[in-house]
């Protein structure tokens, strides 16, 4: 077998760097599993504190907006729609546009939900990042000690293979495991936040609708 002069000391750097991250990967997934169980208790907080906004509420609330049609009464409808306190904000500062033009109206009312969608992409990233991160984290906590493992095999070594084997073992399971608690997190917060999102597009239009009406003297229709 012909060696490549420096190979050696290439091969030498790279196991000095692969060992050295086994206790940053360590940590990180010490760290995202802690991360995901907290954040699975904020989702069960969250969900017995969740407003859940039917259909039926919906067409409710957009009657009361619609009928009497004036800025003062679709803040009061809006106020007390038991909505929750971001969406009501964000429809009272669009019932209060209305000594604006109806474009810039719609602006508005487009850059306000813009605005609630990022906060809500911002607030599922960090679990999309475990969801990802936790997987691959775990996989190379399982092949970082696998070297040293091997080795020890080959001295006859055999307490420490079953170390390594161990340390590689529970990695996989803890990255797994927290990949697995964020992702549920994600796809059920995901559904509540588009559900959520969707109410609010559905109101903010009925609010503009009567706003215009309002404006060029259009009755709105019941």
């Amino acid at each position: 077998m012909v060696v490549i002069p420096g190979s050696d000391m290439l091969a030498a750097v790279l196991h000095v760097i692969s060992q050295s991250l086994l206790i940053p990967v360590i940590v990180g997934l010490l760290a995202f599993m802690v991360y995901a169980i907290t954040s699975f208790g904020g989702l069960i907080s969250e969900y017995s504190g969740r407003i859940n906004f039917d259909v039926g509420k919906v067409e409710k609330l957009m009657r009361d907006i619609s009928n009497p049609s004036t800025p003062e009464n679709i803040m009061e409808a809006v106020e007390k729609s038991g909505l929750p306190k971001n969406h009501r904000e964000i429809l009272i500062k669009i019932a209060g546009s209305g000594n604006i033009g109806f474009k810039s109206r719609e602006a508005l009312a487009r850059k306000l939900i813009e605005s609630e969608e990022l906060k809500v992409a911002k607030s599922l990233e960090k679990t999309d990042v475990v969801t990802r991160l936790g997987p691959t984290l775990g996989l190379m906590g399982t092949l970082i000690p696998m070297g040293p493992g091997l080795a020890a095999l080959g001295a006859g070594d055999i307490a420490g293979l079953a170390q390594a084997i161990i340390v590689a073992f529970d990695t996989t399971v803890v990255g797994l495991a927290a990949g697995g608690i964020a992702y549920v997190i994600s796809k059920v917060r995901k559904r509540w936040y588009e559900d959520n999102l969707t109410t609010l597009e559905t109101l903010s239009e009925s609010v503009l609708e009567v706003l215009d009406a309002s404006k060029t003297k259009t009755p709105v229709a019941q």
